[in-house]
């Protein structure tokens, strides 16, 4: 049974519990796309670990929700048999991989969020969220010094590199705005204690980006980029392509196991 360390309704802690997971599993998934089609073996390695690591918080994330819950459903059911509607994750991180640069600008823009958030979460009043954060953030770290790292030497490489760096910001910087939108289950939450409200984190989100983003001589798009994310619920076709890969053998095999 689980044991209640607060009184916020179920259902709401349960939806914010699967928007982290849910992040930390789309992201897992779009990095797994690369396995053995990085530009070198050891960005492969790099990026298979990072996956391993998503995919793993996803876990902890999705099992508590379903804990929280109470309707019998574990981490698995919850990636696996949800359709995209029920999915909670920010568009950011269903945008495809397109080429390297695309996909470590946008693993930096959300290693940058990620960090800070678990950083809040190791005071939640929830200590089970204190746990799970106090374990992820050590990789957490380590992934957003080795994005910010890529980042800063690609962007100041060469003209072809940080014409690739350039685009791939311009491209994903409209998608950012919505890691800092507060809805009513944010609200509820931060008034628990358990998480924070994320307008919070986006002063110490901006510094980290613009620090690297300097030294990686690329410039912050324009204030009239807009802001592309979206009632959380609502997905692009890129979610349906990534579920029918993830989720083909539970749907074409119900209930198997191995």
């Amino acid at each position: 049974m689980t044991v209640a360390f607060t009184t916020l309704d179920p259902a709401v802690y349960a939806d914010w519990l699967m928007r982290l997971g849910d992040n930390t599993l789309i992201l897992g998934h779009r990095l797994s796309e690369w396995c053995g089609h990085s530009p070198v073996l050891e960005e492969d390695i790099a990026m298979a670990n990072t996956a391993l690591d998503l995919l793993g918080q996803t876990q902890l994330w999705l099992g508590l929700a379903g804990e929280v819950e109470g309707k019998g459903r574990t981490a698995d059911n919850l990636a696996y048999l949800r359709d995209a509607s029920r999915f909670r994750n920010v568009l950011l991180l269903e945008r495809p991989n397109g080429d390297f640069g695309q996909t470590l600008m946008r693993q930096f823009l959300f290693d940058a969020f990620h960090l800070e958030l678990l950083k809040s979460l190791q005071t939640s009043s929830d200590p089970r969220v204190v746990e799970i954060a106090g374990k992820a953030i050590k990789e957490v770290a380590y992934h957003l010094e080795r994005s910010a790292d890529l980042v800063i030497r690609l962007g100041d490489g060469n003209g072809e590199s940080h014409g690739r760096m350039q685009s791939a910001l311009d491209d994903l910087w409209p998608y950012v705005g919505e890691l800092f939108v507060s809805d009513d289950v944010d609200k509820a939450v931060a008034d628990a204690g358990i998480g924070p409200d994320p307008a919070d984190m986006k002063a110490a989100w901006r510094q980290t980006v613009d620090e690297v983003l300097r030294a990686a001589t690329l410039s912050v798009p324009g204030e009239g980029y807009v802001h592309k994310g979206g009632k959380r619920g609502v997905h692009t076709e890129h979610l349906g392509y990534i579920l029918a890969e993830m989720q083909f053998l539970q749907r074409a095999y119900p209930g198997a196991t191995w």
